[in-house]
């Protein structure tokens, strides 16, 4: 990564568009080198600037910020995306991390919030506005009958969220980010989950929860 952040902005919308390379061009630390207004000219953007990170909304004209994503990450792996988008349904955030996005924000976020996840994700570090965060959390329900997962095998209420998310497919960065600890609090919270279950792995301990 340069000295300074490099920064490319993909959104149809004009004033959301204009507004982000405005505030970003004001950052010392911050360099944006282009902005698209659909997915398909934003890839092609990306390919020819070669940022460290690209601002990415979801729904787009030509090509969506999902597909956008993915074309990127496939030739350029070093590249951080952070989505910034209206929408934060889960379906949305969990296609888009699987994906490979490192940060995903919905468009309320302030300057400070957008600013601090730009610097993150251009570290490698995962990131996630709180709404998402909250969002996977509420919608890791157990998926079987009968007493909640914690009551029948003994989890605190923190393991049980961390099990949730587990079985969600996130990996430990992004459970982290999504539960704001660090990654190795959530390690130790896997590991007393594994020893409470009787499991080896993620797979063991998703497979019994599926099967009570």
């Amino acid at each position: 990564m340069s000295e300074r952040i490099r920064v490319v902005v993909i959104d149809d919308q004009a004033i959301v568009r204009e507004g982000l390379v405005t505030v970003l061009s004001l950052l010392p630390d911050i360099e944006v080198l282009g902005e698209a207004a659909d997915g398909r000219a934003g890839v092609e953007l990306v390919a020819r600037v070669l940022p460290d990170v690209v601002l990415m909304d979801l729904r787009m004209p030509e090509l969506g910020g999902l597909e956008a994503t993915r074309l990127i990450l496939e030739s350029h792996p070093q590249i951080g995306i952070l989505v910034l988008t209206t929408f934060a349904d889960d379906a949305s955030v969990m296609d888009v991390l699987r994906a490979g996005a490192r940060g995903y924000l919905t468009k309320d976020a302030g300057r400070a919030e957008v600013a601090a996840a730009v610097r993150a994700v251009a570290s490698g570090h995962m990131t996630l506005g709180a709404e998402v965060g909250q969002k996977l959390v509420a919608g890791a329900a157990p998926t079987t009958s009968g007493p909640p997962i914690a009551e029948r095998f003994g989890l605190t209420a923190r393991e049980d969220e961390v099990l949730q998310l587990v079985g969600n497919g996130l990996s430990n960065t992004e459970i982290a980010a999504c539960l704001y600890v660090g990654v190795s609090t959530v390690k130790t919270h896997i590991n007393a989950i594994f020893a409470k279950l009787g499991v080896r792995d993620r797979a063991q301990a998703i497979a019994l929860v599926r099967s009570r």
